[in-house]
């Protein structure tokens, strides 16, 4: 009847514009939050294998700091010379790039998986072997015995850094490079902090306990070992092909190539002063003088800066620089801009303020402190590019062998740096003070090759920026990069632009 209301229906009827047969707003957030709860859980799935090999890569570089301050400062303890330190330390670098090399191979072949596993096993011999160690044995003795322990544990190093270096690749997109720039330099960064507190916990140790320092470190290896064991698949980083051998480890691209080398240089750099000299220097009467534990403590923070400010680079450095993710001409500015700290810490090495032993002179110990803190500084970020680019240029179903001659190339330069470093610093001058100047000076050498070298990488896309202001080599204007914004933050969208979604 007119003017009377209809009556009242039990189900609500649907608001204007809605479909009256689509599902309510309770049952679309519960459809929601269960899509949103499975995306979590294929994402979580999706990283597990990044989250496991995290955790035994981070905890093995504990290890793989403390051992080398133990080796190291029992050796100067015991009066062996700086050559003599830096020939024990051979085998380790040395095997180190004969395992890169089978090591791709190996994790092409049967995995990630089982490289690990052997990496942590190989360590817990390396670091029982040291038990052995006996004050009675001759130097020569001494020398051959921790040379081939330390062999073992650079086997170990490399099989385990496979791992944790191949992995940010296999579970990044390929279109998704700024993500796996973060990872990359998150990964490695935290990495070299944790090997920093090793340096300082290695060097603590010892003045308490030789064989409990020991001890301690294979604990840590304990503990990784049931990560590795149970939480990967063995599928992880094998390449279908059945032709994989070593003949295949040389088979790399220029760009592979060209960094590879450029690696070498760069990492031999830092060793001509950092492994061997620079903890003798800061031990010796006619260096600075200082105890162990100082000693420790100050390598263990240069690592730690190195590590940190690693991590960090993308974020505080090059995205403000609007060089992220970088290319090759971001990676020849950062070394030569590297270039100038071994500059500055060859000539204060060769100035009076130098010739007064001990740390009495405070000009000495702060214009010292300077160029090494600054040299962590920008070491890292160089780092942080390089870690980058050899993940941008690896192949995707290659990944393990790309990296596997990449870091053989790394742990030839660390060899060669270490062996000419020994000899600098023991018979270049009349004191330790011209053999240091003398390790600076060949670093300013292996810097300059390295960047020389990095100029026939076929990576220009992109051009050089140096803010929002200055750009050249062929840089395009900001809002081209960046697609939608003059932010800077290349690669930000990572979506299609139908999608209008940011990742």
């Amino acid at each position: 009847r007119e003017g009377r209301s209809p009556p009242r229906r039990a189900d609500k009827m649907a608001p204007v514009g809605e479909d009256a047969n689509a599902p309510s707003s309770s049952s679309a957030n519960a459809e929601a939050g269960g899509k949103v709860s499975a995306g979590s859980k294929s994402e979580l799935k999706a990283l597990w294998p990044f989250i496991i090999i995290s955790i035994t890569y981070l905890l093995f570089t504990v290890t793989d700091g403390a051992v080398r301050m133990l080796v190291l400062l029992h050796a100067y303890n015991k009066g062996f010379t700086a050559m003599e330190v830096a020939v024990m330390f051979t085998l380790y670098e040395l095997m180190g790039a004969v395992t890169n090399l089978a090591a791709g191979v190996a994790g092409a072949k049967w995995g990630i998986r089982a490289t690990l596993i052997s990496g942590l096993l190989l360590q817990i011999v390396g670091l029982g072997m040291l038990y052995g160690w006996s004050d009675d044995w001759s130097k020569d003795e001494a020398i051959m015995y921790v040379t081939i322990a330390q062999a073992m544990c650079g086997i170990a190093k490399d099989l385990t850094k496979l791992g944790g270096k191949t992995v940010t690749k296999l579970v990044t997109p390929e279109e998704k490079q700024e993500r796996l720039f973060k990872l990359v330099s998150a990964l490695t960064g935290y990495k070299n902090s944790l090997k920093g507190v090793g340096y300082f916990m290695g060097a603590a140790l010892l003045d308490w306990s030789y064989s409990a320092a020991i001890s301690v470190n294979i604990g840590f290896i304990i503990v990784a070992l049931p990560f590795a064991i149970f939480g990967l698949t063995t599928q992880l980083g094998r390449v279908a092909s059945k032709n994989i051998t070593l003949e295949t480890v040389f088979k790399q691209s220029g760009n592979i190539n060209y960094l590879s080398l450029a690696r070498l240089f760069l990492f031999g750099s830092r060793d001509l002063w950092f492994e061997v000299p620079l903890p003798f220097y800061l031990r010796s009467a006619e260096g600075l003088g200082w105890p162990r534990a100082a000693v420790g403590a100050l390598l263990a923070g240069y690592i730690i800066m190195y590590g940190q400010c690693q991590s960090y680079s993308p974020q505080l450095v090059l995205v403000p620089l609007k060089q992220s993710p970088p290319n090759k001409w971001v990676c020849i500015l950062w070394n030569a801009v590297l270039a100038i700290c071994p500059i500055f810490m060859g000539a204060m090495a060769l100035t009076s303020m130098y010739d007064e032993p001990g740390d009495s002179n405070t000009g000495k110990v702060v214009t010292l402190m300077i160029g090494v803190f600054t040299f962590a500084i920008i070491f890292a970020v160089n780092s942080a590019v390089h870690s980058y680019l050899v993940v941008k240029y690896a192949e995707g179903n290659k990944v393990a062998i790309n990296v596997g001659f990449y870091y053989m190339a790394n742990a030839f330069g660390r060899l060669t740096g270490t062996i000419i470093s020994g000899a600098l610093y023991s018979y270049v001058g009349s004191n330790v003070n011209d053999g240091l100047a003398a390790c600076f000076l060949a670093s300013l050498v292996f810097v300059v090759i390295s960047t020389v070298v990095t100029f026939w990488i076929n990576d220009d896309e992109g051009g050089l920026r140096c803010g929002g202001n200055l750009g050249c080599l062929g840089a395009p204007p900001l809002k081209d990069r960046d697609g939608n914004s003059e932010t800077g933050r290349v690669g930000d969208v990572e979506a299609g632009p139908s999608s209008g979604a940011r990742q």
